[in-house]
């Protein structure tokens, strides 16, 4: 018989960085779950993304045990990386903060392919577009699609 679930938790822990200390021990302290556990478990499954801001959900069970699934560094963090810069844009239609080609955006769109809800790459890459843009990020070139 499949365990009953009692909630879920999300958070956003840096790759094999996990420990106690807040945001980590309170969201699962509070619930019962056993911290350490958790920052071994997830450490471990992390080493290959040391450093990178990784969003995880954690499934509790009645019974005080948990699982967790770990999801793809947010877009926003991929384009900053691919830029080279710290933030996006204050007021991104105005002043523009770094150039992506539509290649790049390929890649972080097939990179996020799993976590989104698109069909077809270019669904997805046009989310991640969207994400550019809205962080004062401009995308440079023509539509793969967009050829007449």
């Amino acid at each position: 018989m499949a365990k009953e679930i009692q909630t879920y938790v999300k958070l956003q822990v840096k790759g094999g960085q996990a420990n106690p200390a807040p945001p980590v021990g309170p969201a699962l302290g509070s619930k019962g779950l056993n911290i350490m556990e958790f920052c071994k478990r997830f450490n471990a499954e992390t080493q290959d993304a040391q450093g990178k801001l990784l969003p995880v959900v954690i499934t509790v069970y009645t019974d005080k045990s948990f699982d967790f699934v770990i999801k793809t560094a947010p877009a926003a963090i991929q384009l900053m990386e691919a830029v080279k810069i710290k933030s996006g844009s204050a007021q991104s239609n105005r002043n523009k903060v770094g150039n992506v080609t539509w290649d790049q955006i390929k890649v972080i769109a097939e990179d996020k392919m799993k976590d989104l809800n698109a069909f077809t790459i270019e669904s997805a890459m046009k989310m991640v577009a969207g994400t550019a843009r809205s962080m004062g990020i401009t995308v440079s070139g023509d539509a793969p699609w967009a050829e007449a």
